[in-house]
């Protein structure tokens, strides 16, 4: 975690027409503070970054130790009382942060007999709900199981930071998201990247995609133990099912009217390939059943509206000039947004893509 490889990053992001980003809690500070600032600025080429310094998960739970190695681990904040949890709290809201987030998660993800952490019990979660309420500070919750979603949307958590990947959603759920407005945001990536390069590898030989990926990864990556070994794990059975869940649910949601936003934790994960996942975010979404024009408006105007931005997201006077250009019709084909031909970032030419296509 340095300042040149999150450069490298924002700036990676911006080439694939990603222009706007939050990290949702495990950054330095106060690294990530005097980016943040600078990227709203303008000084630095690469995406605008928002975000979170530390989230708050359970002591011994998730995010786990080893996520976190050679950042810190005051990254993550893991009260073990209400009051604890208030003050951490009301030390990010100093901080400036511009979100809250927690985990509220076991990590089994679907596996049988898969190992499991502690979560943070409703006490400790909606200390920090209310306390971040309390200063007009939105709360973002990583979850993966329909009863977590209810029991965080019932405690009044304003964004749903994955989709509910173990079963199909409900009237219950459903009718409390409608009723309190709370966000929604699939993440449909996060779990076919655990398999998606092994049971793929001509993507290794496409260029948009290789752009993205560093050598030594992608020798990994094409390393037939690699692909042999994350064939067999339990976890890519387990991704596939979740994968399918979170795509019928998110039609469901969609359809039911309840506001849906747009991510993919890229990032966090070596599979998850910064701009390139925000594509397949795209085309999983159109797989899901949503129309293409329906995808790219949860990429841009949705997805502006969940950060409260108005200065971005749609086409219009007043707005700032991030646009994405692309040989196609992307309204009609989701895969034309593939085919970037420009990038333009506050009214400024700032990318031909990271491959210039030949004309």
């Amino acid at each position: 975690y340095t300042r040149a490889n999150i450069l490298a990053a924002l700036k990676q992001y911006s080439d694939y027409g990603v222009l706007t980003v939050t990290a949702l809690g495990l950054n330095r500070s106060p690294l990530f503070d005097t980016l943040r600032q600078e990227q709203h600025d303008g000084r630095n080429p690469g995406a605008d970054l928002y975000g979170v310094d530390q989230g708050i998960g359970a002591p011994d739970g998730v995010p786990p130790a080893a996520m976190v190695k050679g950042i810190g681990p005051d990254q993550v904040f893991r009260p073990t009382t209400p009051e604890e949890a208030r003050k951490d709290v009301d030390q990010m809201i100093a901080e400036h942060t511009d979100l809250v987030k927690l985990w509220v998660d076991d990590f089994r993800n679907d596996v049988p007999d898969g190992k499991t952490y502690p979560m943070l019990p409703p006490a400790i979660y909606q200390a920090v709900i209310d306390e971040a309420h309390q200063h007009g500070t939105r709360v973002a919750v990583h979850i993966h199981d329909l009863a977590v979603a209810k029991a965080i949307v019932a405690s009044k958590a304003d964004i749903l930071a994955h989709g509910v990947r173990d079963q199909p959603v409900d009237h219950d759920l459903i009718a409390a998201m409608l009723r309190q407005g709370t966000w929604y945001i699939a993440t449909l990536d996060l779990d076919e990247a655990n398999y998606l390069y092994a049971e793929q590898p001509e993507l290794l030989s496409n260029p948009f995609v290789l752009a993205g990926i560093d050598p030594a990864l992608r020798r990994e990556f094409t390393d037939p133990k690699w692909r042999a070994e994350t064939m067999a794990k339990p976890l890519t059975k387990a991704s596939h099912y979740a994968l399918s869940v979170n795509q019928k649910n998110l039609a469901v949601l969609y359809r039911a009217g309840v506001k849906v936003g747009f991510g993919t934790d890229s990032g966090a994960a070596p599979t998850r390939i910064p701009g390139f996942a925000e594509h397949r975010e795209l085309y999983l979404t159109v797989q899901a059943g949503l129309s293409p024009v329906q995808a790219i408006s949860l990429a841009t105007g949705n997805a502006a509206a969940l950060l409260h931005l108005s200065d971005r997201g749609v086409i219009a006077p007043g707005r700032r000039a991030d646009l994405l250009v692309v040989n196609g019709n992307a309204d009609e084909n989701i895969g034309a947004v593939d085919q970037i031909d420009q990038v333009w970032q506050r009214g400024v030419l700032v990318s031909h893509g990271p491959v210039r296509l030949k004309n």
